[in-house]
This record gives C-alpha cells, sequence and structure tokens, in this order.
C-alpha cells in the first residue's frame, strides 16, 4: 500500500496536511472505480487485532475488486468528527467507513450534513437514511471459547482451582457481549467454575498494554490461568503476563494464536475484514443498502474461533464438543445470552448434554 499526503479543502479550514494511506491500485482480477475513505479506532494500526482487520478487509478488496482507499489514524476521540467532516467535504468517496462504537455520536452529527454521501459504520447500528449499519454476534463466539476454557479448566494442563478471567477494554453494552458469552460458555460445560471480570478503562483502554498487563497478573494470582481479553491493543499485556508466568491466554478478532503460540490456546475471530470487504464489494456490484443493519454471526461466518497455529495441545475430544456446541447454536437450538444481566436465566434454562 502506498502512502501519500492529502490535502483536505472543504467547509472547514484546515491547518497543515493529514497523512493518509491509500493511492496505486495493485493487481486485480476485476476492475473499479470504487473510492472508499476510511477512520480506524483510536489506537489505529498494529494492533494485531481489530483494526488490523478491518484493514485487511479493504486492502483484500483493493487486490481483488481493483478499489481504491484512503485511510486516518485518530490520535482521540476527538479527531472523528473533524475527519468525518473532512472527508465528507472532499464529494471524493463513495462511502466513508467509521469503525467503532465510538463514532456513533460523530457520524450522527455529521452524516445529515451530507445527505448524499454514503456512510457505513462497523460495529454498531447508526439509523439514518444514509449509513449503512455492520454489527457482530460476539457473545456466539465468545460463547465458544468460553465452552473451550471452561473444559480445559477440567483437564490437568491447569490448576484444578476452576476459575478463570475476562479483561474488557470498557463496561459498555458492545464489550458486555464478549463477557456475557464467555462466562455463559464456560458455566454451560462447567457450572461450578468462577470468571473473574476486569475494565481496563482510562483515557486508553484499547491501546493500554501496561494495565492490561496488571490486571492478568492480578487475576492470575487469584487463580485464574486462562484469560480472555476483549480490550483490542491493551491485550497485549495480556499475552505478556502470560508468557512471563506460564498461563494461557485467549485472544479475539483475528487468530491472535501467532503472537505466542505457546501461551495463547485459542482466538475468537470477530470478522470485521469480512465486513469492510462485503461493503467494498457492495459498492463494486452497485447494491450497498444505506439505511439498513447487517449482522454478522456465526451462521454467515462473521463470527468464529480458531486454534490454528496454536501450541497448546488442546484434546481433540474439546475441540469436537465445541464444534458441536456451534452447530446448536447455527441451527438456532441454542440462543446466547447477549448481555451478562441474562448468563444466569440462560442457564436455568439450557442444560449441557
Amino acid at each position: 500500500m502506498k502512502r501519500s499526503m492529502f490535502l483536505f479543502v472543504g467547509v472547514l479550514l484546515v491547518v497543515g496536511t493529514l497523512l493518509f494511506a491509500g493511492g496505486a491500485k495493485e493487481t486485480s482480477t476485476t476492475s473499479s472505480d470504487v473510492k472508499i475513505g476510511m477512520i480506524l479506532g483510536v489506537g489505529g494500526l498494529g494492533d494485531l487485532s481489530y483494526n488490523d482487520l478491518v484493514y485487511a478487509g479493504l486492502d483484500r478488496a483493493q487486490k481483488e475488486l481493483g478499489i481504491d482507499f484512503d485511510y486516518v489514524e485518530p490520535q482521540s476521540i476527538a479527531d472523528f468528527e473533524t475527519f468525518l467532516q473532512q472527508m465528507a467535504s472532499t464529494r471524493m468517496y463513495d462511502v466513508i467507513i467509521s469503525v467503532g462504537y465510538d463514532q456513533v455520536e460523530p457520524l450522527k452529527k455529521v452524516a445529515p450534513q451530507f445527505p448524499n454521501q454514503k456512510f457505513a459504520i462497523i460495529d454498531e447500528n447508526v439509523a439514518l437514511p444514509n449509513v449503512a449499519s455492520f454489527v457482530s454476534k460476539e457473545e456466539e463466539g465468545s460463547f465458544l471459547v468460553g465452552a473451550l476454557a471452561g473444559m480445559v479448566k477440567k483437564t490437568d494442563l491447569v490448576k484444578a482451582n476452576n476459575t478463570i478471567g475476562f479483561i474488557s477494554a470498557l463496561d459498555i453494552p458492545l464489550l458486555d457481549r464478549f463477557y456475557a458469552g464467555y462466562e455463559a460458555g464456560a458455566r454451560y460445560v462447567n457450572p461450578d467454575i468462577k470468571v473473574i471480570a476486569n475494565y481496563v478503562g482510562g483515557n486508553a483502554p484499547f491501546s493500554d498494554i501496561t494495565t492490561a498487563k496488571e490486571i492478568a497478573l492480578k487475576q492470575f494470582s487469584q487463580g485464574a490461568d486462562i484469560i480472555y481479553h476483549a480490550a483490542g491493543g491493551s491485550g497485549l499485556g495480556l499475552f505478556q503476563a502470560a508468557k512471563e508466568k506460564g498461563f494461557y491466554a485467549i485472544g479475539v478478532n483475528s487468530n491472535q494464536n501467532v503472537i505466542d503460540p505457546d501461551h495463547i490456546v485459542a482466538s475468537m475471530l470477530k470478522r470485521v475484514d469480512n465486513a469492510a470487504y462485503v461493503i467494498a464489494e457492495s459498492l463494486v456490484n452497485g447494491n450497498l443498502a444505506t439505511g439498513g443493519l447487517s449482522v454478522l454471526g456465526l451462521a454467515s461466518d462473521g463470527i468464529g474461533y480458531t486454534v490454528a497455529e496454536s501450541n497448546v495441545a488442546v484434546g481433540p475430544e474439546i475441540l469436537a464438543v465445541v464444534e458441536k456446541i456451534k452447530e446448536a447454536i447455527v441451527s438456532g437450538e441454542l440462543v446466547v445470552p447477549d448481555a451478562h444481566k441474562d448468563v444466569a436465566s440462560f442457564l436455568a434454562s439450557n442444560s449441557f448434554r
């Protein structure tokens, strides 16, 4: 991907130039004049998780469909509205993609000002006529890795204390879906298991490696030797702690097993790369529908899990059970709770067999 300097002009006066990535089209199987603008989440590229995954989706679309795209990496939440205004003012993008829950309010302010501009948001629902919204059933994939953790706790791979951990960036509804699915899955297969949960918080909840590491070490001291995170780049602190103390971690969004195969037992896959690709593909085909909501789950390959690239010896009997549970979710036989407050009632109504 070529980097280029791009100076926005339009309704706003902008001081200096803004660094964008995009530019030259690479070899593609189709020809397209589609151009996309993307505003990544705070933390930007290099998180080995959410932002990298969305970028990968558009990079794939560039290679396969011939689309072109620019992106920006905001340094703070305050940047979102500014970047949206600047991109929309150029009138050069077929769609402008916002990434993440914290772009909802900026998008609600800016999109009505540009009614002829198409926008899309990944991970939230913005009910406006010129916005296409994409959300995921994070609880479904989290349920699977929770079930895996619950069963691993019954093996000699870990301590026999029946305690696992969960680290979230923030206590918000989006990330509560990860927590709900993880605990429900663990307790579904192992009713006596205890889940310790903590939040990174602070000014940089998705990029605070130090705090996440401190939380992981504290949870480990409380007996949690399998810990799952939903904290973006902060999760790298969990992996550092797992390596230092010799316990197991579960990755999120992309296949993070490759970061430390000896200590990351599995990863919950949130295919936001597929969401980004679908947006691009719909534009190329001329059928991107705004004003609606697309929900991606296990059934649509928008969510999943993987143990690929991990060296942790999870037995085939455990993976067979996880696959059976996955089939039950896809068929609708098992409906995973999407809020932690509903976990107890789910467990009361569903027994593992």
